[in-house]
């Protein structure tokens, strides 16, 4: 098979991983500077350009594209499927996935556990948003933040209001969550490929760091989930329609709930914490499914 892959930097370890486990398996692979993609829209045969070249037909594409630029990614994404070249996780479901607000209306329609979530525009509204999520403690998190970005735990009703007038004052958008403090600063990572859990491992937070996100100086490790964190993992990722994702998750009094789908799950961290080679499963999936042209999107909204 012939594959292309949207990254920017086609150095990072999961990016090498899966360029690694293609052409052991005999494809061919192309990284991709998803900035150098230009799209002509006015052809009357979609096309993408390339460095001012026009790209071959691909079999697949794997979207590496970096939350700093979906816009754009994802305008490239959809030209080659317009082109009709399957994707590895479709354009709509990575939109779909990136608005954190939007993401959580449709988990929580479809009866997905989530920590209480309130969001509003109005910062004078903010000791009623506080209450809401059962508050204080809340943490307060930007919609566009990625890897703990943009993440505060704000534990006194002063310094949660202080946070969202700020936040608010700055013009930007943010939800405000109860803080599950029984998880005691670990997650879970579950990696979905084709609608099964293939690897998990726990995320630990750096001392004094209630974030786990190992970006952040945490750790991780491999882990039994149990079968009701499994088929949360599972449907979240069938209800966002994504292929392969990254599903993190707390464990809460009330059992497993959703912080975010990752439609671009980094590997290194699962990888090295289970042995599990998951770029390998990841093209074998591409195998099974790119060439019947098929997609697994179910999700809506």
């Amino acid at each position: 098979m012939k594959i292309a892959m949207l990254a920017r930097n086609p150095g990072l370890y999961s990016h090498k991983r899966l360029v690694e486990a293609a052409e052991a398996r005999g494809h061919t692979i192309d990284v991709l500077n998803t900035l150098r993609c230009t799209v002509n829209i006015a052809s009357h045969r979609p096309t993408v350009t390339y460095n001012g070249e026009t790209l071959a037909r691909y079999d697949a594409v794997i979207p590496r594209i970096g939350a700093s630029i979906t816009h754009y990614g994802l305008a490239v994404l959809r030209q080659f499927e317009m082109g009709g070249v399957w994707p590895l996780n479709e354009s709509v479901a990575i939109g779909r996935s990136r608005d954190k607000l939007r993401s959580m209306q449709i988990l929580a329609k479809h009866g997905i556990g989530l920590p209480l979530t309130a969001y509003a525009n109005d910062p004078k509204q903010a000791e009623e948003i506080i209450k809401a999520v059962k508050g204080p403690p809340v943490v307060i998190k930007l919609l566009e933040g990625t890897q703990g970005i943009g993440v505060v735990l704000a534990e006194t009703m002063s310094s949660a209001k202080s946070v969202i007038e700020a936040f608010r004052g700055a013009n930007v958008n943010i939800l405000v969550q109860e803080f599950i403090k029984e998880a005691g600063g670990t997650d879970i990572r579950a990696l979905v490929v084709g609608g099964k859990v293939v690897a998990a491992m726990k995320r630990s937070g750096a001392p004094d760091e209630f974030r786990s996100n190992l970006h952040r100086g945490g750790s991780a490790e491999v882990i039994k989930i149990t079968p009701e964190e499994r088929s949360t993992a599972v449907r979240a990722a069938r209800w966002m329609g994504l292929n392969v994702c990254g599903v993190d998750m707390l464990r809460s009094n009330h059992g497993p709930v959703i912080m975010e789908v990752n439609s671009s799950p980094g590997l290194e961290g699962i990888e090295v914490a289970t042995g599990k080679d998951v770029a390998g499963m990841i093209i074998k999936f591409i195998e099974e499914n790119a060439r019947a042209g098929k997609t697994k999107t179910k999700g809506k909204g």
